[in-house]
């Protein structure tokens, strides 16, 4: 199966390995995919794809993409490109003391599903 996260901060990207490691199989496939439209905030998405470089372990591949651009588009459009069967995101910015409301990317992404969006739980 091939696994689809989008993330933007090493928080999500923890959340992420948690929940993959638990399903993944040695036949599965992950790639992990930041975006931002913000050149400044390019140093964090870069910190948060470094995340899986170590984890998740035991898996086929695990590849990271830095893209540009507004986010819910970009993790859209790489889904769409790699024929990702599960998209994986967080509830709202990375930032753990943010409040609980979903944040933009999530809305937009579910809004516009074609596949399944699963919603990491705060941290």
């Amino acid at each position: 199966m091939q696994r689809f996260v989008g993330t933007d901060s090493v928080h999500t990207s923890a959340a992420a390995c948690d929940y993959l490691e638990r399903r993944l199989t040695a036949d599965d496939g992950v790639v992990a995919v930041a975006a931002s439209d913000e050149p400044t905030e390019e140093r964090d998405r870069q910190e948060a794809l470094n995340a899986f470089r170590v984890r998740p372990a035991g898996v086929a591949s695990v590849e990271t993409e830095l893209r540009g651009g507004d986010a819910a588009a970009e993790i859209r459009a790489a889904a769409e490109e790699r024929g990702a069967e599960e998209v994986v995101v967080g509830p709202h910015r990375g930032d753990p003391d943010v409040d609980a409301a979903p944040g933009g990317t999530l809305v937009d992404l579910l809004g516009s599903a074609t596949r399944p969006v699963t919603v990491l739980p705060s941290a």
